[in-house]
């Protein structure tokens, strides 16, 4: 694809280009790839000064600039074609859309998939093999089942939604359209609801439903649990990244972003926008505020208010954990020097 039908596909997003000082040049582009990685015929990007270095030294023959006209030089000088734009790693996704598209099977129903008959099916649909789907589920239309994934009794699956092979979605459980369930996700099982008697551990049953709200991401392996009572709910367009644990009761807002190891107590809420890091812990009931950030490994055991960015175990505001943190490091000089200290005030 030469440069310039990009620039035409991304329409006003390409506004600002080098074909409009260099009309001459205009590459064939082939594929997509890391600025340290680009070969000729690919494109990439750079994203802000960090990596401004790089504009000197990849063999890339376009790039994806910040609106830096230093760079835009720098790259011109080179005969790198250029975009520019405020955000490049946003227009880079954008243009990886049109060199590549996931694969998705023609709708089709497998002869091995078992479907109970009072499950109702959509329009252009797709079951792969030994998919098992059980009484009352109503699939919506356009929606792409990969092989042997399970879906429980009385469950929704919005239009659009692709599950992977081998999720298990559990009864109880609603999914929006334009959701993905990766492989391995398990949405709706039984929250950890156990009573103490004085045998032993009694279970309470799980009643409650499992709610995704249209566009969200569900990673390979992660567990979104059903509650005893009320619902556990994901908030639309949250994406949630691998090996992610959601108890039984939690309400997560929508547009969060939650990192892979991360996991959650049952009945917290979060808010809308937030951001939990790699292995962040979350405490039961615990409350986190719109737009705040939990960086990575953070044990949060209060409340979070909005916008706040938390570190540490227990996690503390990120610029008190800062300081703490350079304290600590300095724990072993303190101490040598509180020891000598003692000495001192011992031989007077």
């Amino acid at each position: 694809m030469k440069f310039s039908e990009i620039l035409e596909k991304l329409g006003d997003a390409a506004a600002v280009n080098s074909l409009s000082i260099k009309k001459e040049y205009d590459p064939e582009i082939t594929a997509l790839a890391a600025v340290d990685e680009a070969t000729s015929g690919t494109l990439s990007y750079i994203e802000g000064t960090k990596f401004s270095a790089m504009v000197s030294k990849t063999n890339a023959s376009a790039l994806i600039l910040p609106p830096d006209e230093t760079l835009q030089a720098q790259a011109q000088e080179r005969d790198i074609a250029w975009i520019a734009t405020l955000e490049p790693r946003l227009l880079f996704a954008k243009v990886l859309k049109l060199f590549y598209q996931p694969w998705r099977p023609a709708p089709d129903i497998h002869s091995t998939a078992v479907i109970h008959p009072t499950a109702k099916i959509g329009n252009e649909v797709y079951i792969g093999p030994h998919v098992v789907i059980h009484q009352g589920v109503e699939i919506g239309n356009g929606v792409c089942i990969h092989p042997n994934v399970v879906i429980y009794p009385d469950t929704k699956i919005g239009d659009r939604t692709t599950l992977h092979a081998n999720c298990t979605i559990h009864e109880r459980t609603l999914i929006g359209t334009d959701c993905e369930i990766h492989s391995g996700a398990v949405i709706g099982a039984e929250g950890f609801g156990f009573v103490p008697t004085a045998t032993g551990w009694l279970k309470m049953e799980q009643s409650g439903y499992t709610v995704l709200e249209d566009g969200v991401v569900i990673g390979c392996n992660s567990a979104v649990d059903r509650p005893a009572v009320g619902e556990t709910r994901i908030g639309r367009y949250t994406v949630i990244d691998n090996l992610v644990q959601i108890g039984h009761g939690c309400q997560i807002g929508a547009g969060c972003a939650l990192a892979g190891q991360s996991g959650m107590a049952g009945g917290v809420k979060i808010g809308n926008r937030v951001i939990l890091a790699g292995q962040v812990g979350i405490a039961n009931q615990v409350k986190i505020g719109d737009g705040a950030i939990a960086s990575a490994k953070a044990g949060i055991h209060s409340d979070v208010p909005p916008r706040e960015i938390v570190s540490g175990t227990p996690a503390l505001p990120h610029k008190q954990y800062l300081k703490v943190s350079a304290v600590l490091s300095r724990l072993p000089d303190i101490y040598q020097s509180l020891k000598q200290l003692q000495r001192q005030i011992g031989q007077k």
